[in-house]
């Protein structure tokens, strides 16, 4: 009788490690400059490097570009003033297998891009992953449980919205061939959408996005001051979803989740 090598007392092989992938960092950017600067330097102090740094120059007025060339990165401009368009002439042009993203106020820990492809080699299922967030422009204290509630609320609503984890602008990355599949679905001549939601509901519930609370930065409380942004931010939720649902209500996006009794996936 044969006798397998546990038989013999062989040490077993250990499994190979995940395959890791280079990441292209797409930014968009408009009148940003000084935030830009110092996002820039933090992507240069990364404990592994991104294959390219994408600046999207979305018709500044101020030294938004010149910044970026300072810094190496790749500038591109993208005149059609909106974050969809900035965003997605970006994803378009990025080389990498991963495209990871940040805002010009992304403030992104040393090991961010570490962490991305970390997280992307062991969930090869996934499409997309999307981290966690912390205000650095708040007393401690008060910028600790305030990026608690406010992320905490974003990712429960845009759950039930889309049937899977919703994607936050300011930190996430998509397999570029997923974003290639999917482009077309997105509203990007849209100025008044989320675009990072419009592309959670374009992923549809059959793509999974995985939340990695380890993938963290730092980010502007900015869009929280005053009672004029957060009413922008408030319509630009309802058009999302409004765009968005009239395609696939969420009940049906729940039903393709589940299998409930629905055969095709929202195109």
């Amino acid at each position: 009788m044969a006798l397998s090598s546990e038989t013999h007392g062989s040490v077993p092989v250990p499994a190979p490690a995940p395959k890791r992938e280079l990441v292209s960092v797409v930014i968009p950017a408009r009148d940003d400059a000084v935030l830009l600067d110092r996002c820039l330097l933090a992507l240069a102090q990364q404990t592994v490097a991104p294959a390219e740094v994408i600046v999207v120059d979305n018709a500044s007025e101020d030294t938004t570009a010149a910044v970026a060339a300072f810094h190496g990165a790749r500038v591109l401009v993208e005149p059609t003033v909106g974050i969809w368009a900035a965003a997605a002439t970006g994803y378009d042009a990025a080389e990498a297998p991963v495209i990871a993203r940040l805002d010009a106020d992304s403030l992104p820990r040393p090991d961010w891009v570490e962490q991305i492809t970390e997280a992307m080699a062991q969930r090869p299922e996934a499409a997309a992953v999307t981290g966690w967030g912390r205000f650095v422009d708040l007393p401690r204290l008060i910028g600790i449980p305030a990026a608690a509630v406010y992320l905490g609320a974003y990712y429960a609503l845009g759950y039930a919205a889309t049937a899977r984890a919703p994607l936050w602008g300011s930190n996430m990355a998509i397999r570029r061939s997923v974003w290639r599949e999917v482009r077309g679905r997105v509203h990007r001549t849209e100025r008044e959408v989320h675009d990072d939601m419009d592309l959670a509901l374009a992923l549809g519930p059959h793509h999974i996005v995985a939340t990695v609370p380890r993938i963290v930065v730092g980010v502007s409380a900015r869009s929280l001051r005053g009672m004029a942004q957060l009413g922008r931010r408030f319509h630009r939720a309802l058009r999302t979803l409004s765009l968005n649902w009239s395609r696939v209500p969420p009940w049906k996006r729940w039903a393709l989740r589940f299998g409930w009794g629905v055969r095709h996936a929202p195109h």
